[in-house]
């Protein structure tokens, strides 16, 4: 399809480049995605491609992935962001992020026919978007991924969710002088507050709650583990999905191994929220991203 949008660039980034965008319809099992491609004018051998988490769609809370693809391709890092099959503007049946690994390979193959130079992409992901991405490395061990930026990784479970409830939520609030006013003053059902708290440690003391032979968080593991590029974990400091996985590659030897690895980086960004909402915070993780691209990525491929 043809170009959708030319901009020039206006933010003060260094060496900034003119981009364009262009709209895309590709295939993937008989249904049509869509997705946009913001294209420098001098394209850099490694494109990065959003993973979109969550129902939503390729533009992202307050428009994050379009800011984020357009600051990159200012910057010579041609940038795809799709939506998956049954979201958005594509047809199909919506899936479970942990089932989309043929449309991420749809889109790479859409990606660098839009983009000849890209040679290889890196996948951006956020919560269960940067699940997924681990998850497609574990199942396509041979496609051209240089690198993965995961920002806060989902690793839900009626454990983790438990353990986290405990040790940030309530374990905070008990030191909250806010907490004990409305106590004393009736605005919170001491009832209410109880069950919560116990229903959250009965959970948190389960042995386990992984029924299925091969869960989701063991796939996101072997993926990594077989993958030898680079990543990047941008952790955000207030979210309860970001201390889910501290929590949780902390407690497992193997996880707390492969986080070790010298192919891992982290940024973490104490005053952010999940999705990275204030001005402040979305330029951390960008010019973050930037500066691990140019660092460790861009020239190795």
């Amino acid at each position: 399809m043809s170009c959708a949008d030319r901009r020039n660039a206006r933010c003060g980034d260094r060496c900034a480049l003119t981009m364009i965008e262009q709209a895309l319809s590709f295939e993937c099992a008989g249904d049509v995605l869509i997705g946009i491609v913001s294209i420098p004018e001098r394209t850099r051998d490694i494109g990065v491609l959003v993973i979109v988490g969550g129902p939503q769609y390729r533009v992202g809370s307050h428009r994050q992935f379009v800011l984020l693809a357009r600051r990159l391709a200012r910057q010579g890092f041609a940038t795809m962001r799709f939506d998956y099959r049954g979201m958005g503007d594509s047809s199909g049946t919506p899936r479970p992020f942990d089932q989309v690994s043929d449309d991420i390979d749809a889109a790479i193959a859409a990606f660098r026919r839009a983009c000849p130079a890209v040679a290889a992409v890196v996948l951006w992901g956020l919560c269960d978007a940067a699940s997924a991405a681990l998850i497609y490395v574990d199942a396509r061990r041979s496609a051209p991924v240089a690198g993965m930026v995961l920002a806060n990784p989902w690793v839900r479970s009626g454990v983790t969710i438990a353990k986290a409830q405990i040790r940030h939520y309530y374990a905070a609030r008990i030191f909250e002088r806010t907490f004990w006013a409305k106590l004393v003053r009736g605005e919170v059902g001491m009832r209410r507050a109880l069950r919560g708290f116990v229903s959250a440690a009965q959970n948190a003391t389960r042995a386990s709650d992984r029924g299925a032979p091969r869960s989701f968080q063991e796939r996101m593991a072997s993926g990594l583990s077989a993958f030898h590029g680079q990543v990047l974990i941008v952790s955000s400091g207030r979210d309860l999905t970001a201390r889910e996985f501290d929590d949780y590659s902390r407690a497992d030897p193997a996880w707390r191994a492969l986080l070790a690895r010298k192919t891992i980086d982290r940024c973490d960004i104490e005053d952010s929220d999940h999705t990275f909402s204030s001005d402040a915070s979305r330029d951390r993780v960008e010019t973050a991203t930037m500066e691990w691209l140019e660092r460790r990525v861009a020239g190795a491929v």
